[in-house]
Parts: C-alpha cells; sequence; structure tokens
C-alpha cells in the first residue's frame, strides 16, 4: 500500500471539507495538505443533494455558530461565486404566517434576523406579500430581499480547483478504514493508500462521529439521519416566483415544506424530514443493518422518539401520502393542484443527536490534540461553508504548531 505523507489532512470532500481545505492552504500555503473522499466524486451526498439556498441568518439564535457563520458566509459565498464564475441570485425569500397563532414566531424569527445583522429585513403585510408572491397566503410575513440561490456542487467544484492550484492534493474513491497514532503522527488508512499526516481535520458530514470514534474520542453523541423528500413543479406551473417557507416549528430543527427556485431553472417543493434507515438512505429500500443497529442501541434515540414521536409520526405520514404533502403547501399556496406537482429527489440531514435526546441545535466543533472534528454541520453549513473554513484555520493556529503563512 502506497504511503503519502501530508503536513494536514482533511477528511471528507464536501463543501465544509473543501471549504475547509481553501482555508487552510491560504493561511498556510508552506504546509503540504491532502483531501480524503471516500466516493468516486465530490460533493456527492449532503451538499450535492442541497436545495441551494444561500440562507440570509435568519433562524439562529444570535451568538450563535449558525448565527454569526451564517450571515459572514452567506457575504463570503456570495464573493466567491462572482469570483468563480459560478451562478448565483438573489431571490428573496417570503416566510409566510398563515394564521394568527403563528404571529408571536414571526417576530420572533424577525427580532433574531435583526440582531443578527441581516440587512433590508421587514415584515409586510398581505398586500405586500401578494404584489411579490400573487398566489401565496398569508396574515404576515417576513420578507428578506438578499436571500440567494446558488448551485452548491458547483461551488465545491470551484473550491477543488482552488486548493489544486493551491498544491492541494485530492485524493477520491479513498474511504477511511482506520486511524492510528504512531511517533506524533496520523497514519490514516484507506483501501489503496495511508496517508501520514501530523494535524487532522475531520469533515466527513454523514460520518463524522464514526471518524472521531476511528481516533479515539468517544463523544456522547450519535449522528442520526434525516431524509428530506421533495417534488418539482410542473414547467408551466407559475404559482411561485421566489422562496415561500412557513413559519418553523421552534422544537424540531426542521423548517418545514417550503417552495425553493433552482438556479438552473424550475422549482421544488419539499423537503419533510423523514428518519431515515441509512446514513445514506435516500429512499426507503435504502436500509444499513450496520446503521440501524448502532440508532437502536443508542440510549439517545430512544429518548429522542419519545420526545419527538408526535412530530415524525406525521412526517411520516406525510412521506407516504402525496395529498397529505400537498395539503402541507397548499396552507402556503392555495392554488397549488396535485397536477402541478412531479416527484423529485431527496437528500440526508446528517444530525448529531445527544444522549438526553435532544437534537443538536448548533454546529459542533470539538478540538483534541492535533485534531479539529466537525460533528454536526447541518444546514445553514453549506451557507457557512467558507466562514466554517476560515474558523477552522483560526483554531488551527491557536490548536496547532502552524505558523500562518509558513
Amino acid at each position: 500500500m502506497d504511503l503519502e505523507k501530508s503536513d494536514i489532512t482533511v477528511i471528507g470532500g464536501g463543501i465544509v471539507g473543501l471549504a475547509t481545505a481553501m482555508a487552510l492552504k491560504s493561511k498556510f500555503p508552506g504546509y503540504s495538505l491532502a483531501v480524503l473522499e471516500k466516493e468516486a466524486d465530490l460533493a456527492s451526498h449532503q451538499t450535492g443533494h442541497n436545495s441551494g439556498v444561500i440562507h440570509a441568518g435568519i433562524y439562529y439564535k444570535p451568538g450563535s455558530y449558525k448565527a454569526k457563520l451564517c450571515v459572514e458566509g452567506a457575504r463570503l459565498m456570495m464573493e466567491f461565486c462572482e469570483a468563480n464564475g459560478v451562478p448565483y441570485e438573489r431571490c428573496g425569500k417570503l416566510i409566510v404566517a398563515t394564521s394568527e397563532e403563528e404571529l408571536p414566531r414571526l417576530q420572533n424569527l424577525y427580532e433574531r434576523g435583526t440582531a443578527n445583522g441581516i440587512q433590508r429585513l421587514e415584515m409586510i403585510d398581505p398586500e405586500r406579500v401578494r404584489h411579490i408572491e400573487p398566489h401565496a397566503r398569508a396574515v404576515r410575513a417576513l420578507y428578506s430581499p438578499g436571500t440567494a440561490i446558488t448551485d452548491y456542487s458547483k461551488v465545491a467544484a470551484a473550491m477543488a480547483r482552488r486548493i489544486a492550484e493551491a498544491g492541494g492534493r485530492m485524493h477520491l474513491a479513498a474511504e477511511v478504514e482506520s486511524i492510528k497514532l504512531s511517533d506524533s503522527s496520523f497514519y490514516i488508512e484507506t483501501e489503496r493508500l495511508t496517508v501520514q499526516s501530523r494535524y487532522l481535520i475531520n469533515c466527513a458530514g454523514l460520518h463524522a462521529d464514526r471518524i472521531t470514534r476511528m481516533m479515539g474520542i468517544k463523544p456522547d453523541v450519535l449522528l442520526i439521519p434525516f431524509r428530506g423528500e421533495y417534488y418539482t413543479l410542473r414547467p408551466e406551473c407559475r404559482l411561485v416566483r421566489g422562496l415561500i417557507y412557513p413559519v418553523p416549528d421552534p422544537q424540531f430543527p426542521f423548517l418545514g415544506v417550503h417552495f425553493t427556485k433552482r438556479i438552473g431553472g424550475g422549482y421544488e417543493a419539499g423537503p419533510n424530514a423523514v428518519l431515515a434507515f441509512a446514513r445514506e438512505g435516500y429512499t426507503y429500500g435504502d436500509i444499513s443493518p450496520t446503521d440501524l443497529l448502532g440508532m437502536l442501541r443508542f440510549s439517545g434515540f430512544w429518548a429522542m422518539a419519545r420526545r419527538y414521536w408526535r412530530t415524525q409520526v406525521y412526517e411520516l405520514y406525510r412521506s407516504l401520502s402525496r395529498n397529505a404533502f400537498l395539503r402541507a403547501l397548499q396552507r402556503l399556496v392555495p392554488d397549488l393542484e396535485d397536477r402541478d406537482l412531479e416527484p423529485g429527489g431527496s437528500g440526508v440531514r446528517a444530525q448529531i443527536v445527544e444522549a438526553d435526546g435532544s437534537l443538536a441545535d448548533d454546529f459542533l466543533i470539538l478540538e483534541a490534540p492535533n485534531v479539529i472534528n466537525v460533528l454536526n454541520a447541518p444546514s445553514p453549513a453549506a451557507t457557512a461553508s467558507i466562514a466554517i473554513g476560515r474558523h477552522i484555520a483560526e483554531l488551527a493556529v491557536k490548536s496547532f504548531t502552524l505558523r500562518a503563512g509558513g
């Protein structure tokens, strides 16, 4: 087996791993860097199945990682798209309250977004809603004109080019099988090569907790996958112009089914959030005994199930019933009809669950000697990826013995 030496190794070729590698090569150009990706292509999972929204940062608790890194990351993402010829569009977003009961939560979102420094965020009345989205229904709405869309697969490809131009090495089809520590170096073994590295960054997405445990670090959490399923709107459907979202349930860290404009053309409706039976479980037929058994053995899974069972029963029902999915969408756009929908794709969200059953609400980044683990990076991680990468590079200055510019 080939042995390659690298000063820094990043595990994971999704958008967070690539943004991190890009930031590290920029800050530490004199150090060698390798990226290990288990698939034959980059951005194959969460990045490649992303809805493409560049989130403004409305939902997140002021002062949290998500709030700070999303707001900064949105600006950096659009700058990156401009500089690298990746298409993006500021199409704007409405979060609509469809009942009086939702107004306090909508007001809370406005206050959060304002506290997070989002520009031109405003509460608008039904008449203004109709001007922006003529077919949307709302008693009041929150309007974010700066929310944008892009294609994160194209962003990831541009990041990979930047890394290669800076001298970084990309290894595809290089699934990590074990990690050993010897003589102050990590030996990261894959089927076709071993990488000897002094410093290690774990951005493995759907498998981040497993990579962490390979290092002998045993956090009392488990990554549990949730599948999000979409419909697409038929091309002749002209009921949506931009992005239309519901007021989310504050007890469940998913945004609810919504309408999303795609940068390449067309519109999506979704996603739901159904418990998946495999970390790469894009359909009901995707079942991993290893993943499923791991969930069933984790006490936090059962605590989560007791806490959210009503929500998950509804999500399952909506997944299996096209009519239920349609009714949820009609709360936002009443004129939508069954004939307007076509089956779409799906994605899987990697969600860290803690031992007490709570769903980690923020990005979770753990430091250990010569290691940084990105354990929880669900949405808005794609939006925030460049800011996350720069943050990790700053952590590397403090946690590792790296010299900026060295």
